[in-house]
């Protein structure tokens, strides 16, 4: 299942887990909020101060793979808050 982590550099967050979705929670996540392949590995946080501003993680096991992503990390920049209403209301 695919997991988003939160990451806050500034608070020297490297990655809090999130949310662990569903395959379609994922495509609709996806849907609404940009992701940019980032490789096999887990995103480093920058090293300067103030350098990044928070981010989300997404990872994608090569099990379930949601369709037009391939596994590995994702990148999503869009605002945390945002990206935690749309979380929300998946739920509902």
């Amino acid at each position: 299942m695919p997991n988003l982590y939160f990451c806050q550099p500034h608070a020297k967050n490297q990655g809090m887990l999130r949310a662990v979705l569903s395959v379609n929670e994922c495509e609709r996540v996806v849907s609404q909020h940009a992701a940019t392949y980032v490789g096999d590995q887990f995103p480093k946080l920058a090293n300067e101060q103030g350098a990044a501003n928070d981010f989300a993680v997404l990872n994608i096991t090569p099990d379930e793979t949601p369709a037009g992503l391939r596994p590995g990390y994702y990148r999503l920049d869009s605002d945390l808050t945002q990206l935690n209403e749309s979380l929300l209301a998946l739920s509902r």
